[in-house]
């Protein structure tokens, strides 16, 4: 499936102990043909109240604890399943929902960010959060300097710009910063650039995914990075690769994230080897 373009393969391990194994992600992603931005596995509900518990691991088989892109495709996957429009699931980032509308945009709430420099986490504590000392570039003419950092389940970091966010070599940056001694846990790099209060562009670099369409968590933490920094509203539009993303900082602190997802193919997988068949294109 795709979410705004960000690859996304959903695999079923309902009713079965197996999980996806880093070597088997590895295995899959190596594929022209089954590249992917992140793998989301379906497994058997653990908590009381929750429909699955959704594993998520990325192209180089590291765990993720996020993904608002990878969130709507299980939704709209089980959601043609079983006739329902809404569900309870569990992440190692916690309890999310999500819902599919009657014009199939599909939104999911990505619970609450946080902004404490441990929670986040970073290596140096900061007692403001809104802009670290972190740059890239001449010490005296930083390209990019001063990111918004918050962690949205996962850590990220909001560099913002006045130009144009293509004009940056973020394909060059963004493994430097993803790997900066700063991010003990790795970190999603992205570049913004505030249009009016209620838009924005951005580009993504994703921990262990490198370049991708859309980065539905990164939006999220532009969103409420622009938002406390004075920089945009508390909703708004924000302009990805892939198309256009909605989100919302609610008052209850929850962050919701709303956009489209796509069928591509069908097939089966080993789990444990990666090896797989295709059976159904869309």
């Amino acid at each position: 499936m795709n979410g705004l373009g960000n690859q996304i393969i959903v695999i079923d391990l309902r009713g079965t102990s197996a999980r996806v194994t880093p070597e088997a992600a590895i295995a899959i992603n190596a594929r022209p043909e089954t590249r992917f931005d992140q793998i989301m596995a379906i497994h058997d509900s653990r908590t009381p109240g929750t429909a699955n518990y959704i594993e998520i691991l990325n192209s180089d088989g590291s765990r993720a604890q996020a993904c608002g892109n990878g969130m709507r495709c299980v939704v709209q996957t089980l959601s043609a399943e079983q006739g329902r429009q809404r569900f309870t699931f569990e992440t190692v980032a916690g309890i999310l929902f999500g819902e599919e509308a009657a014009d199939g945009l599909i939104t999911v709430d990505m619970g609450t960010p946080k902004f404490a420099w441990y929670e986040i986490p970073l290596n140096e504590e900061f007692a403001d959060t809104r802009a670290v000392e972190l740059q890239i570039g001449p010490i005296d003419a930083p390209v990019l300097h001063s990111p918004s950092v918050a962690s949205m389940g996962n850590p990220h970091a909001t560099f913002w710009v006045k130009d144009d966010v293509w004009s940056y070599a973020l394909d060059r940056f963004g493994p430097l910063l993803e790997n900066h001694p700063l991010f003990p846990e790795r970190a999603n790099i992205s570049i913004a650039q505030v249009l009016t209060p209620t838009h924005m562009i951005l580009r993504t670099w994703e921990r262990g995914a490198g370049l991708t369409e859309a980065c539905g968590t990164a939006a999220c933490a532009a969103l409420v990075n622009g938002a406390r920094t004075r920089r945009t509203a508390r909703k708004a539009t924000i302009t990805v690769p892939g198309g256009d993303l909605i989100v919302e900082w609610l008052d209850n602190d929850h962050v919701t994230l709303t956009g489209p997802a796509q069928f591509e193919w069908r097939g089966s997988v080993d789990p444990t080897t990666g090896a797989w068949t295709r059976s159904e294109a869309a």
